[in-house]
């Protein structure tokens, strides 16, 4: 049995047999590489990612100002309703969130450390 199994094993590795073999083309590359993010995505995710590349923010994903909001130039929140809830972290080392109601209208203060808010309205992208 051993005997069997060498011989068909040095059959094998000779030039002849592997010739005989059949080519098949490997999917991997043939269509010019992996696509990219961008050229997978589909529906709402494209939507972002194009938005996203243009430079604005859809979602509010990216990180806000890092400055603490002034009456005359206060933080932009966006929401699809008239009001919004709003989590202030006052101090850069504080870990309590200070909680509050945003209503549209004028800008409003952080009732802890004084920072201004404003809700501007904001439409979905679909």
């Amino acid at each position: 049995m051993a005997a069997r199994f060498l011989l068909r094993t040095a059959f094998r590795a000779t030039p002849a047999y592997r010739a005989a073999l059949p080519v098949t083309a490997s999917r991997s590359m043939a269509a010019g590489g992996i696509p990219t993010d961008e050229e997978q995505a589909t529906g709402l995710e494209k939507v972002i990612m194009k938005a996203m590349k243009e430079g604005s923010d859809p979602y509010s994903m990216m990180k806000p100002k890092d400055y603490v909001g002034s009456k005359a130039d206060p933080h932009m929140v966006p929401s699809i309703t008239n009001k919004r809830i709003v989590g202030c972290v006052c101090e850069e080392d504080n870990t309590a969130v200070v909680w509050f109601w945003l209503h549209q209208g004028e800008a409003q203060r952080c009732p802890s450390c004084g920072a201004h808010y404003k809700l501007v309205a904001h439409e979905l992208p679909h």
